[in-house]
């Protein structure tokens, strides 16, 4: 891969397994959008990027290379090899080897921990659109302003502090309907018990969903998707409505309580069970399998 600085832009030129459909759209974030031109703007560790696919060329635009080396290249996961973890998934069956194709350019996301805490329990049982909604009304109204592009204003996602100065009846007014008061619990909680969410990527995977679990508003999916999104632990499996479709359209059988659909993934993909999901949790959406 070759990485260079152009015009307010880094480039990175032969990029494998790296395609912006594939990883802004396959569930794991809610602050990318997609341009007329099909590129994706977003705010990511209080900074605007926009990135835009030009051949085997992917622009990081209204960036620089110190930016890239400090905070994009880890929150793209660069530095991990997806080929060679598609490729251990393909050996364990056919579906898999389909899924992988299908979405080949996913990577998931080094997403910042309590962004991504907040961001799940207010996915709780809602659609994309006014999960992204809420999360944009949130942070503009109670996160720093840190700029416009192309004509649009951008804010950072507020801080636990911030959030925690907010009333149930203002986070409320942002459109996050019945979860205004897990967000305003879990805010306070973890500002006025100085509660180190930012350390909980350090802990094992168990200890981890166990710290998760005692904020009001996070259940057992939502906690995976918090540990896998925020967290980092790979040998999670969130399962929603497409991936126990899926799953129960390949792997088990239709009656399978959730628990132990997600208990089988564990067993079966093992370590990359968090990969494995986001493959055919994009293979069965984009595909309507299971429908």
């Amino acid at each position: 891969m070759k990485i260079y600085e152009e015009n307010n832009s880094v480039v990175l030129e032969g990029v494998e397994d790296f395609n912006i459909k594939h990883i802004f759209e396959c569930g794991q974030c809610f602050r990318w959008k997609k341009e007329e031109n099909e590129s994706y703007t977003g705010v990511a560790k209080g900074k605007i990027l926009n990135v835009e696919e030009k051949g085997d060329k992917i622009y990081l635009n209204n960036t620089n290379l110190e930016d890239f080396n400090n905070i994009w290249h880890d929150y793209f996961d660069l530095g991990t090899n997806y080929t060679e973890i598609k490729n251990k998934l393909k050996e364990m069956d056919e579906y898999l080897d389909k899924a992988t194709d299908f979405g080949w350019g996913i990577r998931i996301l080094k997403q910042d921990q309590w962004e991504m805490l907040i961001s799940f329990i207010i996915s709780s049982n809602n659609r994309i659109p006014m999960i992204q909604k809420a999360i944009d009304n949130l942070s503009k109204k109670f996160g720093k302003f840190i700029g416009e592009y192309n004509g649009k204003e951008y804010y950072a996602f507020p801080t636990p502090q911030e959030l925690s100065r907010a009333s149930k009846e203002e986070i409320r007014a942002c459109q996050t309907g019945f979860r205004d008061k897990y967000i305003k619990s879990t805010a306070d909680a973890v500002a006025n018990n100085n509660d180190n969410v930012y350390g909980y990527s350090m802990l094992d995977t168990e200890q981890c969903r166990k710290e998760l679990l005692k904020f009001n508003g996070v259940g057992p999916k939502v906690c995976d998707c918090i540990s896998l999104f925020g967290m980092q632990k790979y040998d999670t499996f969130p399962v929603d409505v497409w991936v126990k479709r899926v799953m129960q359209e390949f792997y088990v059988d239709e009656d399978m309580s959730l628990p132990k659909i997600r208990a089988y993934a564990l067993d079966k993909f093992g370590e990359l069970a968090g990969f494995a999901q986001q493959y055919l949790f994009y293979y069965a959406r984009e595909l309507g399998i299971g429908r």
